[in-house]
């Protein structure tokens, strides 16, 4: 291979990248308005329960509870999304207090308090080959205490902040995701077997569903006129910031999985659940914990956090993918051997 071929093959940009530039592009131009806003928000919900429908169709009952026990995993997750988030976010916003507006700061600490996504986290841990099943049920267990857990967080380490939990959070985390998993479960016996080879239908789903939330993300803060709240020089620093911790943690969560001796499809799991921060339950939990305060700003680290999350696991899921790929001919050339 030439030296101009081996560029361009490293230069090669992943398609689905290029769908989710695409995708932010077109809600940048044409966001989703008045019941057009209804219409993608009814699309995004039946996107999650489709993709977790499929999830409970596919998943063995026995891997689910085998998810649950592990729980050397679980902890691992829980550690990076409870522990290592809030004390990146706490040193961050000391180191640049008096530096950025006091509302933005709120914002990123606040944006280290809340739970994993549930949707990105099991997809993209599917795409990459991980554990799905670890992944389900940890970004389930995160965003189900992070009712909880992040009203008491905020209340300690943002004394601005109102105290209470919304129970409509737990209602549609039920509602969203744990009903359409037990349906998928039910229908299971019927098809299962079908679902497992004809794998493209839950990629197509998977990626299918991100892109989703990205328009429907991306649309509601063009609609809400975040991105001209701050000068475009400051949007690039929040999002410099918001790169940073992404990158420490994903770092951490990686070298520490390594560390404690997990598989390549645990370390997968605990990358992509340790690592994201939920924009759906950010948001409305912001309204609830900082009345009075210009949500827009508090939220806006959150929204570009959320961006680019997408955008680096995409990345990063596809090169796990590609070292799966890599790996399976060598291990069946080996048993033939």
């Amino acid at each position: 291979m030439s030296a101009i071929q081996t560029i361009r093959s490293r230069l090669r940009l992943d398609p689905y990248l290029l769908l989710l530039i695409a995708t932010v592009a077109l809600a940048a131009i044409l966001p989703a308005r008045g019941a057009s806003a209804g219409v993608v928000d009814i699309g995004v919900n039946l996107a999650v329960a489709a993709l977790f429908l499929l999830y409970g169709a596919r998943l063995k009952p026995e891997a689910i509870w085998a998810g649950l026990g592990h729980w050397r995993l679980q902890a691992l997750i829980f550690a990076s999304t409870y522990i290592l988030f809030p004390v990146i976010g706490v040193i961050v916003t000391l180191l640049l207090r008096g530096h950025l507006p006091q509302d933005i700061l709120t914002g990123l600490l606040f944006l280290c308090l809340l739970p994993s996504t549930v949707q990105s986290s099991i997809a993209f841990t599917s795409i990459a080959r991980g554990n799905v099943p670890g992944a389900l049920c940890s970004a389930s267990l995160s965003n189900m205490l992070g009712v909880i857990l992040t009203p008491i967080l905020v209340s300690q380490l943002l004394p601005a902040a109102s105290g209470g939990f919304s129970l409509k959070a737990l209602e549609d985390i039920a509602l969203q995701i744990l009903l359409p998993f037990v349906v998928g479960q039910a229908v299971r016996p019927w098809i299962g077997g079908w679902l497992l080879q004809h794998p493209l239908l839950t990629s197509v789903v998977d990626r299918g569903s991100v892109l989703v939330v990205v328009y429907a993300a991306f649309s509601a803060g063009m609609v809400a006129g975040i991105w001209h709240q701050l000068s475009p020089a400051s949007i690039g620093v929040v999002l410099l910031i918001d790169l940073a911790m992404l990158a420490l943690v994903i770092v951490t969560t990686t070298r520490v999985s390594r560390w404690a001796g997990f598989s390549t499809e645990d370390e997968i799991a605990i990358v992509f659940c340790g690592s994201k921060k939920s924009m759906a339950g950010g948001i409305p939990m912001a309204a609830i914990l900082f009345p009075g305060h210009a949500i827009g700003l508090i939220v806006l680290p959150l929204m570009l956090f959320h961006q680019a999350q997408l955008f680096v696991c995409a990345t990063l899921a596809r090169r796990y993918a590609e070292r799966a790929a890599t790996r399976r001919p060598a291990a069946e050339l080996a048993r033939a051997a």
